[in-house]
């Protein structure tokens, strides 16, 4: 199945999870004193209170009877021949010792659980999450781009466990898996973390690094691993376009370029750039539409269709405005592009 950053190591890579700020060394050195440190308080207390217990081999305590009924009773083996008898010891042993008690287990199931278990746990979900994996949607890097990529995706209905997040920010994979979306915290540059998400079995792949070069390299990648997935790239530097392509980007956009082309058409009318958003934006009045042709359209013209307004047919990667002759003519296997009826909840 992205915060900084902090990338994750080889070890965390494939796992939903999140590298705890602690180095392991602390982390069990601060429960090994913790453990030692109750045993010494409930070693004290008895060693006061010794004359409530009874010794049933020699009816005498010394500090090595405290000692041990101490240990046989913090790790609840109780072998019964240290036993307390008066009312004030047998209380302390059920108020203050049980307790102390399941403390220490529970810190050294902890412990268990942290250098055991939890490796265990995790390869278990991830392969369950990985199993499910089908059609789905793979965006590698979740800043600024990212998100708003997803937060489209979202509005247009998609369902956000068909959305998987690679970034190696724990802050921003927080974000996206509190969107409901699977997270994985690693490099997208290598093979393995591509693998873990079923870049096989992705339905498309939205490439925003953050810098051109990872961006590219990462399209490489994951161009050898799925030879046929549409993968749409954000580059941020037009000389960049063209590797993008040659790398295997089905999709290069450049956002300072289309803010251009937006600011360009807002000379030439006050409305071009807003009727822009509302056809880029899921909650506009009118939006965007590719679909395959219908076999009733087959032999109309593009104007025919009735789903919306065609402007655009593409047969055989190739692109056909509405004025061309070809457009006369609709055959099997077109795309069309069309201008259909929005939600309009966003737009006024």
């Amino acid at each position: 199945m992205n915060v900084k950053p902090r990338a994750a190591s080889p070890s965390t890579e494939g796992f939903l999870r999140r590298r705890s700020s602690m180095p392991m060394w602390v982390d069990i050195s601060w429960r090994v004193g913790l453990v030692f440190g109750l045993i010494a308080l409930v070693l004290g207390l008895h060693w006061i209170g010794r004359d409530g217990l009874k010794d049933n081999l020699d009816d005498h305590i010394s500090f090595i009877d405290v000692l041990y009924f101490t240990t046989v009773t913090v790790t609840t083996v109780g072998y019964g021949d240290i036993v307390p008898v008066t009312p004030e010891a047998r209380l302390f042993e059920a108020l203050f010792v049980t307790p102390i008690r399941l403390f220490v287990w529970l810190i050294f199931l902890g412990t268990a659980y942290n250098l055991f278990l939890r490796n265990i746990l995790y390869r278990w979900r991830m392969a369950r999450i990985q199993a499910d994996l089908h059609n789905h949607i793979v965006v590698t890097g979740f800043g600024t781009s990212g998100q708003e990529a997803v937060r489209e995706l979202l509005a247009r209905g998609t369902n956000p466990r068909e959305i998987v997040v690679i970034d190696g920010s724990d802050k921003a994979l927080e974000l996206a898996e509190s969107k409901g979306c699977n997270v994985l915290c690693g490099d997208s540059t290598r093979d393995s973390v591509l693998k873990d998400v079923a870049i096989h079995r992705a339905r498309s792949m939205i490439v925003s690094a953050g810098r051109d070069d990872t961006s590219i390299l990462i399209t490489l990648t994951a161009r050898h691993l799925a030879p046929r997935i549409p993968i749409s790239i954000v580059v941020r530097n037009e000389d960049n376009e063209l590797p993008a392509r040659q790398a295997g980007a089905t999709t290069v956009i450049n956002p300072v370029s289309f803010a251009g082309l937006l600011m360009a058409g807002s000379t030439s009318g006050k409305h071009i750039a807003d009727y822009m958003a509302d056809l880029a934006a899921s909650g506009g009045r009118v939006r965007l539409n590719e679909r395959p042709v219908f076999p009733e359209e087959i032999g109309k013209p593009l104007s025919a269709v009735s789903t919306g307004l065609g402007v655009r047919i593409y047969r055989d990667d190739r692109p056909i405005g509405f004025w061309e002759p070809e457009a006369k003519s609709l055959q099997s296997g077109d795309l069309i592009i069309e201008i259909a009826e929005g939600d309009g909840q966003d737009r006024p």
